[in-house]
């Protein structure tokens, strides 16, 4: 959770600011006028100097992470026997990420690596029963993040405390269902291709009722993400958290494609 993100604390902030303030305004015993004159007369020091974290960075680390999702996912589209057993590994490093205290780019690069792989697996075999549906969710995909990057930039959404309890309560809850959802797949109590999201209610797939519901957590995770980065940002944290934030919005990326992917899949099933 972004706002709880222990990568963000008002410690991690503080320090790397603080000891830059105090190195640069650092006066020794003995100094003549004229030097204390030029450490004086010198610019402040600015983010890229005392190694902090930026927007630019953040943004840069970000689109590399997602290079190495495209990248995966070329791979997983050409072996989709592949997105199974990668699909486990990504959890696994996503949970390694999450938990880790430090953030290590190779490892983000690697739960990025492994995402892809997975996604482009999954992509080639519903492409193949609906032509045209992984352009469709990429363009979904691009479109929630837009908005949501436009309104928060806006400043018309923020996120908030009780905007949080909620997410984080559904995401729990949603997060169980889809657990027990994949274990009736692959025990074979369902051989539907989306388990029970097919299911039917009131003539109406789950997937299409839940589906929408799912986008719209993805979006608020995209908040709650954007607000890490603009603390980590205002509170000088280190510039290595840069991967931190680059995990956690590619982290979503990927939840809110498998989303659009299915919901169009369903939709597209059921006309």
């Amino acid at each position: 959770m972004a706002l709880s993100n222990p990568a963000f604390s008002a410690k991690a902030f503080a320090g790397p600011a603080l000891a830059a303030g105090k190195a640069s305004t650092q006066v020794q015993p003995g100094m003549t006028a004229q030097q204390l004159e030029e450490i004086y007369g010198r610019a402040a020091a600015g983010p890229s100097d005392t190694d902090r974290m930026t927007y630019e960075n953040t943004i840069l680390k970000t689109v590399i992470t997602l290079g190495f999702v495209l990248a995966g996912g070329v791979i997983g589209y050409t072996f989709p026997i592949l997105a199974l057993p990668f699909a486990l590994i990504g959890f696994v490093l996503a949970l390694v990420n999450i938990f880790k205290k430090q953030p290590s780019p190779t490892l983000v690069i690697a739960y990025a690596v492994a995402e892809g792989i997975f996604l482009g697996g999954l992509s080639r075999f519903v492409e193949a029963n609906a032509s045209g549906i992984i352009f469709q969710a990429l363009i979904g995909t691009g479109i929630v993040f837009g908005v949501t990057l436009a309104l928060f930039a806006s400043g018309k959404v923020r996120a908030s405390k009780k905007a949080t309890k909620i997410f984080m309560i559904a995401g729990i809850s949603y997060a169980l269902f889809s657990v027990v959802n994949l274990v009736t797949q692959l025990t074979g109590l369902n051989n539907d291709p989306w388990g029970a999201f097919s299911f039917q209610v009131f003539g109406i797939p789950l997937g299409l009722i839940i589906g929408p519901l799912a986008i719209l957590m993805g979006a608020y995770s995209l908040v709650l993400d954007f607000t890490a980065v603009k603390q980590g940002v205002d509170g000088g944290a280190p510039s290595r958290w840069g991967w931190k934030a680059a995990f956690g919005i590619t982290l979503t990326v990927v939840w809110l494609y498998v989303e659009i992917l299915r919901l169009i899949s369903i939709l597209r099933g059921s006309n």
